[in-house]
């Protein structure tokens, strides 16, 4: 391998970086209107070795609620896959009276089918939306079990802001392919999901 070296101050005499993020497809788009969940059943094969979710606006029909995700090995007809995951989350409100960093036990999952929250207290005011990313590893492989990372922030029913950083991996080496978003109770009245194939 080798090392790409800048040794022009000017960014407009860069022509190469000695780096690569991977490039973005953007596969897919689907936007919420009182939506009891938003699926990816389609696209999710072995064309790309991640798949990035980008969550712009997301917004409750329910106060106080979770927001979530599951798996599917079957195109759909089940997200049931087992899990097991981290989650902590950071906060601080607008009255600057409060802030905490937590690792949050009550939300994770070991070896379990439930749906992984990735946001918790979502709000219903007018304002008061999620956005992030969430990204899931080699979906399609027969061998390895399937990591995923994600990484939220909310404006919280409470009037405080919080960050979400979930990961884990779905135990199957089973290919996914298909994803299911949705709130632990009622709808997503309004946001959108895009999907996107890294190169």
């Amino acid at each position: 391998m080798s090392l790409t070296k800048i040794s022009n101050n000017s960014l407009s005499a860069i022509s190469t970086l000695p780096f690569s993020a991977g490039a973005l497809t953007l596969l897919s788009t689907q936007t919420a209107s009182a939506s009891a969940s938003i699926e990816f059943t389609s696209g999710i094969d072995s064309t790309y070795s991640s798949y990035i979710f980008k969550f712009i606006d997301i917004h409750s029909g329910t106060d106080n609620v979770e927001f979530q995700v599951n798996f599917s090995t079957d195109g759909g007809s089940n997200y049931n896959v087992t899990k097991t995951t981290t989650y902590v989350n950071a906060n601080h409100n607008e009255a600057d009276t409060s802030a905490s960093l937590n690792y949050n036990s009550g939300r994770d999952l070991a070896q379990s089918t439930a749906y992984q929250q990735i946001a918790h207290g979502l709000g219903t005011d007018n304002d008061q939306t999620v956005a992030g990313t969430l990204q899931i590893f080699n979906p399609s492989s027969d061998t390895f079990v399937k990591h995923f990372i994600s990484n939220l922030n909310v404006y919280h029913y409470a009037d405080l802001t919080q960050v979400y950083y979930v990961a884990g991996y779905g135990n199957t080496t089973s290919p996914i392919n298909a994803i299911d978003f949705k709130m632990s109770s009622g709808n997503i009245d309004d946001g959108i999901i895009k999907m996107y194939g890294v190169s």
